[in-house]
């Protein structure tokens, strides 16, 4: 069947009864495509018919509705090919003021809908509904006779509120009092540490009592419904409930989803952590917390040198992406550089369909319900505003915000849920960032951060239009990780900016600059080197030398940290010219030639600072020892055995010869 097709894909397209004004013609050619066939003007009512002979004829469709994508799922559903893609085109575009000018958006809209993304991996939580519920006083222990009721469930009551409690009358739970201490886990395998714990006493008449306390015990469940008013012994994470016992709405609210918290469930792995890039410790040295800093739910913790994600606890907040430095912590979701494809489509769609100065509007799920009340009961979004949903807007670092500058977006504004104003710091921080870059090179300000749910104080956040974006926008695919996109993007931003500069100034904390090496204190021991994770640090194969590739630094301060002698400061700075991309010397010298048979072993600074702190030690005394830090491995050796000896072994004096096999087999037959 002939018409519009994208992607592979059939679009049917819908005016909903006339409401979107829609150009037909243009949006086909700004695709690349024929025009559809047909407009419809009632697709999911008067015309669905249409709609079940599509599905039915085998085609892969889209279908630009969001409203009634549930009833085409069910009636797509059964068909041997994918089901259909639903891409919201009416209030995202359509109901708006602007809608005679949206056409570009509707276009990129369509484009991004039919891109099918890397699958994203996941993890499976499996929970058989038992639930341990925590506090004190008689409306706990009530809560939890009405759950023992349905489920199997455990009640903790905490110690000093229970003189007056009536036990029930028929025991459908296990009742106990303690102190817990400490909580580990996740939904379908919880662990409480409880102290003094005791069970209750089956004989208990008029009051609820006690047998004597076993001491410390743990308690498991697959749900926790803490009702306890007292600070949580875990970070937020599913299947944990913490309530006020007084907010009664809050209580019904947490019931309501425990009742659905049975079975196996899916989640996806949020994160990918690549620990040979993580900057957190090398050999006991600890330099870099970001990750854990910033993450709210505790799902992240060092091992061995890097830090490892509990996928079952992570919530995916984001926000441990966008604070690490080398790109060792990624947001997988969509996988891989999926959110980076998306938003090239975007650009180069509404670019190509005529649209300038785009203003990409970042949200998440609660951003989409605003948007939506925007275009029901308000002027709808600006036709320059493209709408992107994303999983996490804490996740967002400053190598997507400086790669969507690049690519073409005039400005970038993050949509963030004000429930989760406490996790975007490292957001915030992206967001200062890529604005202190834009401005160096002379243009305004370009990333803003918002945290709102009024669509009414949504709107004037994004009424203005957006700056010119830079021209020629950048078409560089992103195929590698973090530190790799933040270079084409910055690369491709100064080359065209308004006034570059060759060296900007930064902030500490900002993951680019180089160092300061203290040249009397360094002894170029290398160890810096061996404790990069970014490979910013070298040696020269023929002579002790330090170096750096500034382009590679990342300020995670590992080489500061391991330093044993305290000669390295870190210099934050972003250097946009040539040099950065060059090993650069910061201290060099010639090597330190054995005193007995002349070969280089060591730096002349390693030796003589040796020298001088060994000068004292007792192991060090006597005629000859000193020179022993002085001479090679091998020489080492054979004067060790000469002193012991009591033979004083000369400097400059020859070194061992060393008798191989051939050598003993010619003397033994006379030939040596």
């Amino acid at each position: 069947m002939t018409g519009m097709k994208v992607g592979g894909r059939r679009v049917m397209m819908c005016s909903c009864e006339g409401t979107i004004p829609l150009e037909p013609d243009a949006l086909a050619k700004a695709l690349g495509t024929e025009p559809p066939g047909q407009v419809y003007f009632q697709l999911c009512r008067a015309q669905v018919d249409a709609f079940r002979q599509a599905a039915a004829s085998g085609e892969k469709l889209v279908v630009c509705c969001g409203q009634e994508a549930p009833l085409f799922a069910e009636l797509a559903r059964g068909q041997e090919v994918d089901g259909p893609v639903f891409v919201d085109i009416r209030d995202r575009a359509g109901w708006s003021s602007e809608a005679g000018r949206a056409t570009p958006k509707m276009a990129a809209l369509i484009a991004e809908a039919v891109l099918e993304p890397e699958p994203t991996p996941s993890v499976t939580l499996a929970s058989e509904g038992s639930i341990l519920v925590m506090g004190r006083g008689q409306e706990v222990l009530e809560v939890a006779r009405r759950l023992g009721a349905e489920r199997a469930v455990t009640c903790l009551l905490l110690p000093g509120h229970d003189a007056d409690l009536v036990p029930p009358a028929v025991r459908a739970l296990g009742l106990f009092r303690g102190r817990p201490l400490r909580a580990s886990g996740h939904l379908g395998a919880f662990k409480i540490s409880v102290a003094d714990l005791a069970g209750a006493s089956p004989s208990a008449r008029g009051a609820l009592a006690f047998e004597p306390g076993v001491g410390e015990r743990e308690l498991g469940a697959d749900i926790i419904l803490d009702l306890t008013s007292e600070p949580a012994l875990l970070a937020p994470r599913d299947g944990w409930f913490k309530v006020d016992p007084r907010d009664a709405l809050a209580l019904a609210r947490a019931l309501s989803e425990m009742a659905s918290l049975v079975g196996e469930f899916e989640k996806p792995r949020w994160i990918k952590v690549d620990a040979a890039l993580c900057a957190h410790s090398r050999n006991g040295q600890v330099a870099c917390t970001r990750c854990f800093d910033a993450c709210p739910s505790g799902a992240l913790s060092p091992l061995g040198d890097a830090a490892s994600v509990d996928a079952h606890v992570c919530g995916g907040h984001g926000a441990c992406a966008s604070v690490c430095p080398t790109g060792a912590i990624r947001f997988d979701v969509p996988a891989g550089n999926g959110l980076f494809t998306r938003l090239g489509v975007l650009l180069e769609t509404y670019r190509a369909a005529g649209g300038n100065s785009p203003a990409l509007l970042i949200h998440e799920e609660a951003g989409a319900e605003a948007l939506a009340a925007l275009a029901r009961f308000g002027a709808g979004l600006p036709a320059h505003v493209i709408p992107v949903q994303v999983a996490a807007v804490a996740g967002l670092g400053p190598d997507f915000l400086l790669a969507a500058l690049a690519k073409g977006a005039g400005e970038v504004v993050a949509l963030a849920d004000p429930a989760k104003r406490k996790d975007l710091d490292g957001a915030r921080a992206a967001v200062g960032l890529s604005n202190r870059v834009a401005e160096a090179l002379g243009w305004t300000a370009r990333a803003r951060l918002e945290a709102e749910s009024d669509p009414s104080v949504i709107a004037r956040l994004i009424a203005a239009s957006a700056p010119k974006p830079v021209d020629p926008p950048a078409e560089f695919l992103v195929m590698g990780g973090k530190r790799q996109t933040l270079g084409l993007a910055l690369a491709h931003l100064h080359r065209h900016a308004p006034s570059p500069v060759d060296v900007l100034a930064l902030e500490a904390g900002d993951p680019f600059g180089t160092i300061l090496v203290d040249q009397a204190k360094c002894t170029l021991c290398m160890a810096c080197i061996s404790a990069c994770p970014a490979k910013a640090l070298s040696g020269h194969p023929d002579k002790p030398s330090l170096g750096i590739l500034e382009a590679n630094c990342v300020q995670c301060g590992l080489c500061r940290v391991t330093c044993p002698e305290k000669a390295v400061t870190l210099v934050p700075r972003l250097a946009f010219g040539p040099n950065a991309r060059v090993r650069q010397v910061l201290k060099e010298e010639e090597p330190y030639e054995c005193i007995r048979c002349g070969k280089p072993f060591a730096s002349k600074s390693v030796i003589e600072r040796m020298t001088e702190r060994m000068s004292g030690h007792s192991m060090f005394q006597g005629t000859g020892r000193l020179d022993l830090i002085k001479m090679c491995e091998d020489c080492r050796v054979v004067a060790q055995y000469q002193l012991e000896e009591g033979v004083r072994p000369l400097a400059g004096a020859a070194p061992p010869v060393t008798k191989t096999t051939e050598d003993y087999i010619r003397e033994r037959d006379g030939k040596g």
